[in-house]
């Protein structure tokens, strides 16, 4: 699937950049192939332009913040968040400022980021109830694009059977290839997985799964919020909850940029936030591996594809119809794969 030419795709919320980042001025991100500008408004509130003055086309993202409004570097053309255009530095006082626009975004701040959606969204944001439970800490863990598709890494992070083989240097068990469990239940947003998985327990993993044993487990309940959200709420025999949010944004069709947020129910000293980012980074590392030597033009259409499947690859399988019934509802008759 072309991610930058399924219009629907339009119309969903995507994690962009730490909303810190806008603090010293305008940004540039890409999204779904189109250039956007980020920036703070005068009530310090994210707002996202198209990447480009409506003057000579000069990228917004290359000017500053005066007064709360984005000014062009080129000509010093200024818009508000709304990409109203304000001033025109070169006209008389007296002058009216001609009624001219950029285009502007759905933009919105949550659990830290700036969430961005090209047209009117289908769906809310998913809620995280820990952002707002005082049991909980929020650990911002990694902001990073990978060369790949989002639907890859969406169909890579309900695929227990890899877990064994991808990652063996970390929590893999070479004995142990498929889960005691696995459950899944579709919703109006996506689906639901629960499954118990038994892990490699390495003397540098106790700290994160709060136990001494050589193995233990990990109770997995996963949501799918379609097309590119997952939420992975890990608990150990513990009693520890290792949460993870994360969002596939799309750049480009073989771009994307990842967003991981996780929340737990420990604290500091517990374990620390170090501690936390290294281990799940040394886990991405291998995920990312596995993921950047496939082709990121995943087919959602299965019948134009020969495929062998495991029981495993039906949580894919179900992204791929439902994103494929998503496509034709919205009116994508020529679905490009």
């Amino acid at each position: 699937m072309l991610q930058t030419r399924q219009n629907v795709l339009r119309r969903f919320w995507y994690s962009t950049m730490p909303t810190h980042m806008l603090k010293d001025g305008p940004k540039p991100f890409t999204l779904l192939g189109e250039k956007i500008a980020l920036f703070l408004d005068a009530k310090g509130k994210p707002a996202a332009l198209q990447d480009r003055c409506c003057h000579r086309t000069a990228k917004l993202s290359r000017g500053w913040v005066k007064g709360g409004e984005i000014v062009c570097p080129y000509h010093g053309w200024q818009y508000d968040a709304s990409g109203k255009l304000t001033a025109i530095p070169q006209f008389p006082a007296d002058t009216p400022v001609p009624d001219a626009h950029v285009p502007s975004y759905h933009v919105q701040e949550r659990y830290g980021y700036v969430w961005v959606a090209l047209d009117e969204p289908l769906a809310p944001l998913p809620d995280v109830p820990e952002e707002h439970d005082p049991g909980f800490r929020r650990i911002h863990q990694f902001y990073t694009r990978w060369e790949t598709s989002a639907l890859r890494l969406m169909e890579n992070s309900f695929d227990n059977a890899h877990f064994s083989f991808v990652h063996k240097g970390t929590f893999g068990d070479l004995t142990q290839p498929a889960p005691e469990k696995y459950e899944i239940n579709e919703t109006d947003y996506g689906f639901e997985a629960e499954s118990i998985v038994r892990i490699v327990n390495p003397p540098h993993a106790k700290r994160i799964t709060g136990t001494s044993e050589a193995y233990t487990t990990r109770h997995m309940r996963n949501k799918w919020y379609m097309p590119f959200c997952r939420r992975l709420d890990m608990e150990y025999p513990s009693g520890i909850r290792h949460i993870i949010i994360n969002c596939a944004t799309p750049i480009d069709d073989g771009s994307i940029q990842i967003t991981q947020l996780l929340f737990r129910n420990d604290k500091e000293q517990d374990c620390s936030t170090q501690e936390l980012i290294d281990w799940d980074a040394a886990i991405l590392a291998e995920d990312r591996e596995a993921l950047e030597s496939t082709d990121p033009d995943a087919i959602v259409d299965m019948g134009r594809k020969i495929e062998m499947h495991m029981p495993s690859d039906r949580p894919g399988m179900i992204m791929r119809r439902r994103l494929l019934e998503l496509l034709k509802q919205n009116g994508e008759t020529e679905i490009v794969a």
